[in-house]
């Protein structure tokens, strides 16, 4: 899971673009659309916790279809007799007595217009129990709930309540966020990304994302090892300009287009091919920088030790290719990763299978699992033993890993 304090090291973008748009280039068309409230709007850091916070639950359900007819019924009954506070986040949910599977759940909400997410812990790791997944009963607000009751995976759509800026994540949009969780409600997270660089020039893909981005979905889909839970939540706050009913009838309009049902994904291979090709640097660049690197890290005139070099690889195929099938082709070949999916409305989608956890925090304790050297996997246990002993020996990878430990215990002792 990635409560509002995870964050995530390695993904992908999807545009979406096929060959036959590929004229697009440069600029994006999107149909405007309400984001609902935007929380970290001027000031909210500033103000305390909204008014109400509440979960509701509801009666066991037998399947999807009855969970979403009992929570259509709940909403309408709450926005007959409304909360008075001019603030305040409540979910409802309704536990399912069958195990769904969250990205077939999401892969069956088809509208473009919402905004939707994704997030799965890693396969539990048999020998170290402790680093087995993710703290997903945590909600970034300090609460935590026994492992039997984590969820495996979740799936969301639509906004109750986004976090969205332009400037470098803060303490203050950090408290903006922590207005809407609570101890007393767990399982209202915020999920989302922050840019590790806010201040350099963002490229085009990341436009809708802005220096940070977090959502607290309307409909969640909670699945669990033997049960699933279907959830929805509703949030307002008349300071932002986003009032009860307004709150209200958003919600009631994404319940009406929710699908009860789920849509099987292909897991083996995406049926497209690749029609274009091109990466930033090209080869010849990057064999430059990488010279340039080695010659500035063996000089004596700087401290240079260590240099992480990227490229942006861009796709152009003959088919659209659905972020969802992408994810779970992923999942399939990443089952001791995390897999993600963050799309804000009408926008691309960020997909990623990450090993590493470079930042949780629980209460006052932080921890950062970064991943300092890798090999490609063997065909066969006896090469994977082979492969693993070369990179505990390995003096350069170990050298590698201590600068990378060793950075990462200054930031955190500087911040």
């Amino acid at each position: 899971m990635a409560p509002s304090s995870s964050l995530y090291s390695s993904g992908r973008f999807l545009t979406s673009r096929t060959a036959s748009t590929a004229r697009l280039v440069g600029r994006w068309l999107r149909p405007s659309c309400s984001l609902a409230m935007n929380g970290c709007a001027a000031g909210a850091g500033d103000r305390g916790a909204v008014s109400l916070q509440e979960t509701r639950v509801l009666p066991a359900a037998s399947a999807p279809l009855e969970a979403v007819g009992q929570l259509r019924a709940a909403v309408a009954a709450l926005n007959a007799d409304p909360p008075a506070s001019s603030s305040g986040i409540i979910r409802i949910e309704v536990p399912i007595r069958q195990r769904g599977d969250a990205i077939e759940w999401l892969h069956a909400q088809r509208q473009s217009s919402l905004p939707r997410c994704f997030f799965s812990a890693r396969a539990p790791l048999p020998d170290t129990p402790a680093l087995a997944a993710a703290d997903s009963s945590n909600n970034g607000n300090g609460f935590h709930k026994e492992q039997w009751e984590q969820p495996v995976s979740v799936a969301g759509v639509g906004s109750a309540v986004f976090f969205r800026g332009t400037d470098p994540f803060s303490l203050r949009d950090w408290r903006a966020i922590k207005r809407f969780l609570s101890r007393d409600c767990p399982l209202i997270r915020a999920y989302g990304a922050i840019r590790f660089d806010a201040t350099s020039d963002a490229s085009v893909e990341w436009e809708d994302y802005g220096a940070f981005y977090f959502v607290v979905p309307q409909v969640e889909f909670n699945e669990l090892e033997e049960s699933s839970v279907l959830a929805t939540t509703i949030a307002w706050d008349d300071s932002l300009s986003w009032t009860w009913r307004s709150a209200v009838e958003e919600l009631q309009s994404t319940l009406h287009k929710i699908s009860p049902s789920s849509a099987k994904v292909n897991r083996s291979n995406l049926q497209t091919a690749i029609v274009n090709l091109n990466h930033v640097p090209t080869k010849a660049s990057w064999d430059l920088a990488v010279t340039k690197a080695l010659q500035m890290i063996k000089g004596r005139q700087t401290e240079l030790v260590k240099v992480v070099l990227a490229r942006c690889s861009r796709y152009i195929t003959d088919s659209r290719i659905d972020p969802l099938e992408l994810l779970a082709c992923l999942k399939v070949e990443g089952q001791n990763a995390y897999q993600f999916c963050i799309q804000p409305p009408d926008a691309p989608a960020f997909v990623g299978n990450s090993p590493e956890q470079l930042f949780h925090r629980k209460y006052l304790n932080i921890s950062s699992e970064a991943l300092a050297g890798t090999r490609a996997r063997g065909k066969t246990r006896a090469d994977d033993f082979q492969i693993g002993q070369d990179l505990l020996l390995s003096t350069k990878e170990d050298t590698e890993f201590t600068i990378v430990r060793d950075s990462i215990k200054k930031k955190l002792e500087a911040s």
